[in-house]
This record gives structure tokens, sequence and C-alpha cells, in this order.
């Protein structure tokens, strides 16, 4: 399960919503044992693409750097999907860095977007319920 605080679910469809018309990315960091998500980190998606997302190099250090100091981890990364549904491309599960992370992804395909988790393990991809949280 992936807990999303309501202004953290809020600023992912708006970074989604303002990379159109190219596919926007960014980090989420928070508790690993838990899936709850404290602050999520907007990068940009250097792939300048419609069809595909790369985290830059340089936000996901100073994200990682961040974190840190605030005693939390990079648990996941959310990306926008443009024309397409909120599930996982094969180009995404090929990409998956680490086991462990959520992976969420945002249909902006109709006129209210879409958010959706996955855990993928290798080849395996799993849904999981996301859970917004008010503040």
């Amino acid at each position: 399960m992936l807990r999303l605080p309501a202004p953290v679910y809020a600023q992912i469809i708006g970074h989604c919503l303002h990379g159109l018309p190219d596919e926007a990315c960014g980090l989420l960091a928070g508790d690993p044992a838990t899936g709850s998500v404290v602050v999520s980190y907007p990068t940009r998606n250097v792939a300048d693409s419609a069809k595909l997302y790369t985290v830059d190099p340089g936000d996901h250090l100073r994200a990682d750097r961040d974190a840190e100091e605030r005693g939390i981890e990079i648990i996941g990364v959310f990306h926008s999907h443009t024309h397409t549904d909120a599930y996982p491309s094969p180009t995404d599960v090929a990409q998956a860095p680490d086991p462990g992370w959520h992976y969420v992804v945002v249909s902006l395909r109709d006129t209210h977007p879409a958010v959706r988790s996955y855990r993928i393990r290798g080849d395996l991809v799993d849904e999981e319920p996301v859970v917004v949280e008010p503040r």
C-alpha cells in the first residue's frame, strides 16, 4: 500500500500536468516499512519525450541528499502517461531500478488524471492500493 498526503498527491498531479506535452517524473521519499510518503521531489525529464522518462541524475542526487537529511529514504518514482492508461509500459518494467520501490503512474489521457501504484519485481507487476491521506 502506498500512502500519499493530500498535498503530495496534488503536487504530483500538478507536476505531471505542467510537464505536458512530455511525460513528467519525480521521486517519492518516506518510510519504506509503511509505504508512507513524506515528500515528493518533482524532477526534470531529461528524455524530453512524450513516451519516455528519465529522471535527471542531478535532481535525483539532490533528492537523495535532502531525504537523507530528513531521515527518510527514496521509496519510489512517479511519472505520467500522456495518452495511455496508468499501467507500466514494457519500458517502465524493464527500467524499474529497485524491487523495493513504489512505481506510480499518472494517466493524463482522460479529463481527470488517474493515479495508480505498482510494485515491480523482475517481470512481475502487482498493483497496490493508493491511499490519499488528508493533512
